[in-house]
């Protein structure tokens, strides 16, 4: 039945992204740099403006919510919008939904924290309105914005911003919060399989939980091969094979592995030149 097969899953249907978020700053590993500055900025209880720029799951939303968290404790979600610029990118949300976000009238905290994720993806116009919107509620509002690329943001807007920049976490902290969560949930990881969901994340926690995640659904021991299956990811030799074949002049059995991974293991043409570019640093190639 549905219900035996729930608690047979010892309720890993549950998302564990949420699950093991952090909740304060402290909590947030491979950005301590980062992470101890913006909790003087808590400690005074005195936010400027932020800019989070960097990758994909390095951890600019915890980041953002965490710290409205620890200013705001059980209310939090009272004082604190998110909107994702991705998807409401239009002039009119700036306008509309943060203006009545910051004119709503509030108790118990001096401003109020409006999160723009994905802040590259606004319209001129949009961040022209936003940069005019900082202006007029600055003094009970700070806005929190995150990008990938913060040459996308207006100069006007940056120089109004405190900038953070996050870099893709340390291998050593991807596996030891993956080897933390599989401890608590019992999943059973070998040590071969940790080290394909480091590699398999680059950096992105968000990737390694959720291929943590999915690879466990199985029931069975989290390992390599398990790994590169539901990660969609070539193994690091065969990558390593593929560009050897080329350097020894070999194009034509180079060319066969590249057809493979493409038509029988369905990676994706750009993941697999992004492990391309990671693999041949590996090489003693010249320039």
């Amino acid at each position: 039945s549905e219900a035996e097969a729930d608690a047979d899953s010892g309720g890993r249907e549950e998302i564990w992204l949420e699950k093991y978020r952090p909740q304060t700053l402290a909590e947030i590993v491979g950005q301590e740099t980062i992470t101890e500055r913006l909790q003087s900025y808590v400690d005074r209880n005195d936010l400027s403006h932020l800019l989070f720029s960097g990758p994909a799951g390095v951890g600019k939303t915890t980041a953002a919510t965490a710290i409205a968290k620890e200013l705001y404790g059980e209310d939090w979600s009272d004082h604190f919008l998110e909107l994702n610029a991705s998807d409401e990118r239009g002039i009119d949300v700036v306008r509309d939904r943060i203006k009545s976000f910051a004119r709503t009238s509030f108790g118990g905290a001096d401003y109020r924290i409006i999160f723009l994720d994905e802040a590259d993806a606004l319209t001129s116009d949009a961040q022209a309105a936003l940069r005019r919107t900082m202006e007029q509620f600055s003094n009970n509002v700070r806005f929190i914005l995150s990008c990938n690329y913060s040459s996308q943001i207006i100069d006007p807007i940056q120089s109004r911003c405190a900038v953070f920049r996050f870099s893709p976490l340390p291998d050593e902290a991807v596996a030891a919060q993956v080897r933390k969560i599989a401890d608590t949930e019992g999943i059973e990881v070998t040590d071969n399989g940790i080290d394909a969901l480091v590699y398999a994340a680059d950096g992105d926690m968000r990737k390694a939980i959720n291929g943590l995640q999915a690879a466990a659904v199985t029931g069975q021991t989290v390992d390599e091969e398990a790994v590169f299956a539901v990660t969609s990811t070539a193994r690091p030799e065969e990558i390593g094979e593929m560009v050897t074949l080329a350097l020894e002049g070999e194009f034509t059995a180079s060319r066969a592995r590249l057809d493979e991974l493409l038509t029988e293991e369905g990676i994706a043409g750009g993941d697999i030149i992004d492990q391309l570019h990671r693999s041949v640093w590996e090489y003693d190639l010249g320039d």
